[in-house]
């Protein structure tokens, strides 16, 4: 009679095991994992020691050739620390560099835009940011997300950046026809007659 009675007992004790498990379970599950807090965004900022680089060029030519060596050097070294794991010392480069594109940009767009000379500076930033997009890539693809999204931000800058500098070769002449006179100039197509059963 006791034998019976434990074993009626374990058996209702291991009946509500199995019922409330599956239900803390579930529990657990439901909980949404917490969103990773976003690293503040790098500083944009031009440093004393590229500053006085950038004073010592000539002309706007020279200038500009040495924002692109600038901002290449400060890419590689953001590239170097994301290898290394250092993220924040990797996303304040990368602030370097976008700070320096963003004053070539702000400094070109401040010139004669129809000047060949214009143009040509504007092929050679082109030219340097259609390289740099690849490598912003690849390094927020490495990047822990709460660092990448700034990165994402300086990749879309870059490529805005270049789309300005195509737009520089074509200037004020290009102007778009109106759809309407397009439509207007196509000819009327004649409407297929239905076809009839042929008569004996």
């Amino acid at each position: 009679m006791q034998l019976q009675r434990g074993f009626i007992l374990s058996a209702t004790v291991l009946l509500l095991a199995f019922v409330c498990l599956p239900s803390v379970h579930g529990q657990s599950a439901a909980q949404p994992s917490p969103t990773p807090l976003t690293a503040p965004p790098p500083l944009k900022l031009i440093t004393q020691e590229d500053k006085a680089k950038l004073d010592q060029a000539k002309d706007t030519k020279q200038k500009l050739r040495t924002t692109i060596e600038l901002g290449g050097v400060h890419l590689t070294r953001a590239e170097q620390l994301t290898n290394e794991g250092n993220y924040d010392d990797a996303s304040a480069e990368v602030g370097m560099y976008h700070a320096l594109i963003e004053n070539a940009l702000e400094e070109l767009a401040a010139l004669k835009r129809d000047s060949n000379k214009t143009r040509d500076l504007y092929k050679r930033l082109e030219l340097a940011l259609r390289a740099d997009g690849p490598r912003l890539t690849a390094m927020r693809r490495i990047t822990p997300l709460e660092f990448a999204v700034w990165i994402k931000k300086v990749e879309d800058f870059a490529r805005a950046g270049r789309t300005e500098a195509l737009n520089s070769f074509y200037g004020h002449t290009v102007v778009r026809e109106p759809q309407k006179e397009k439509a207007e100039e196509k000819p009327q197509e004649k409407p297929n007659d239905s076809p009839t059963p042929e008569t004996n």
